[in-house]
C-alpha cells in the first residue's frame, strides 16, 4: 500500500513540476519556483528559493532537476509537518513552538544560536512565526548545516577554519 500512494505521490509532484517547467526544459528556475509557491500562498523572496535550490542543487547547475525537487519536496513538507502539528489552529508559532518544531525537524541549538536565528527572521519583532516565515528559518539552518558538514570532514561536529575559507563561508552568510 504504501508504494502504491508514494507512486501516488511522485505522479503529483511530476505533474506539479511540468507545469511549473513552462520551457519544457527539465529543471526550473528560482524565479519560476518562487512564482509557483506564491500560488500555494507561500511568498518567499528571490534570495530564499534560490537558497532552496542550492540546497538540493546537486548537479550546482543553478536550476532544479525533477530528482533534485523531490528531496526539496521531501524537506518542505517535513517542515510544514512540524508547523502544522504545533500551530494549533492560530496560522503562526510562537518562539517556544518555533524551538520545539526545529527539534521535530532535528535541528538542535543552543539558547545564543535559536534566540539569534530567530530575531533574524522576525522581522516585525513579534514573536509570531508565520508558516512562510518559519520555512525561511529551516531553509536557512539546513542551507548552514550542508555547509558547516562539508568542512567538518571528520564528523566531529566541530570544525577549525582558516580566513580563505571564512571568507568562502561568508558569502552565503553574510
Amino acid at each position: 500500500m504504501e508504494n502504491n500512494n508514494n507512486n501516488n505521490n511522485n505522479a503529483m509532484i511530476r505533474e506539479w513540476f511540468d507545469r511549473v517547467d513552462s520551457h519544457k526544459t527539465g529543471t526550473i528556475t528560482a524565479p519560476q519556483l518562487k512564482s509557483a509557491l506564491a500560488v500555494g500562498n507561500l511568498e518567499f523572496p528571490l534570495s530564499v528559493v534560490e537558497q532552496m535550490i542550492k540546497m538540493y542543487d546537486f548537479d550546482r547547475n543553478g536550476t532544479m532537476s525533477f530528482e533534485e525537487f523531490v528531496a526539496l519536496n521531501k524537506f518542505l513538507i517535513k517542515v510544514q509537518h512540524a508547523f502544522s502539528d504545533l500551530e494549533r489552529g492560530r496560522g503562526f508559532l510562537v518562539l517556544d513552538d518555533v524551538f520545539e518544531a526545529l527539534v521535530k525537524i532535528g535541528f538542535t541549538l543552543d539558547s545564543p544560536a535559536f534566540y539569534s536565528a530567530c530575531a533574524s527572521f522576525d522581522q516585525s519583532k513579534s514573536g509570531k512565526f508565520r508558516l512562510d516565515v518559519f520555512i525561511s528559518l529551516c531553509i536557512f539552518l539546513q542551507s548552514a548545516r550542508n555547509l558547516f558538514n562539508s568542512f567538518d570532514t571528520a564528523k566531529q561536529g566541530r570544525i577549525t577554519l582558516d580566513l580563505n575559507q571564512f571568507v568562502y563561508c561568508s558569502k552565503y552568510t553574510l
